[in-house]
């Protein structure tokens, strides 16, 4: 008779738990185009309306998950489909995974996607669609003036590719907006897919 409540109690909790929707928003775009501050702008707004939600920073990534890789384009698909696959673990756990990460080639986030359909876990590709020229000027980490000066090569955008979304769930031009309009959108996209 225990067992049977044990199941019984176990089986009245698991439709709730079920009633949150995890999913992936994957911010792609050049460096400095606004990708993690938007990621924790809107990371800051949904966990104040109680969501489960973690920036899966790219940065981070690199120096924790994927250290030793370097910026060829078989490591940089290799980063982008770890990111992809620990995203995708949490949004199917119920969080919602927001990825700011540059991912340059339509390849490896089409790779990321196909994983997410294969799982049937909810995932949206964003464009963080930033000129080159204001990226540079932003310069958040100093790449683009290393880049000039000769001292790095392979800077996405610049003398490596970047291969923009055809067909991304949405495009933010974050430099005619604010952050917080950025953020807004982006919300707003969730809500409408019934993921907010």
């Amino acid at each position: 008779m225990r067992a049977a409540r044990m199941t019984d109690s176990r089986s009245s909790q698991t439709p709730q738990e079920n009633t949150v929707t995890g999913a992936t928003v994957w911010l792609t775009g050049l460096p400095s185009a606004g990708k993690t501050t938007i990621a924790y702008a809107l990371a800051e707004r949904l966990r104040a309306e109680g969501r489960a939600v973690q920036v899966l920073d790219g940065d981070e990534i690199r120096e924790f998950l994927s250290a030793g890789l370097g910026f060829s384009r078989e490591d940089r698909h290799t980063n982008v489909t770890r990111i992809g696959y620990v995203a995708e673990l949490l949004a199917r756990n119920g969080v919602l995974a927001l990825a700011p990460v540059i991912a340059p080639y339509a390849d490896s986030r089409e790779a990321v996607r196909k994983r997410h359909q294969a799982e049937g876990t909810a995932y949206l590709e964003v464009h963080v669609a930033t000129p080159v020229e204001v990226c540079s000027v932003r310069d958040v980490k100093g790449l683009y003036a290393k880049q000039a000066a000769g001292e790095i090569s392979g800077l996405t955008g610049v003398d490596d590719p970047y291969e923009a979304p055809v067909e991304a769930d949405l495009r933010i031009e974050s430099h005619t907006q604010s952050v917080d309009e950025s953020a807004a959108a982006l919300h707003a996209l969730l809500t409408e897919r019934g993921l907010a």
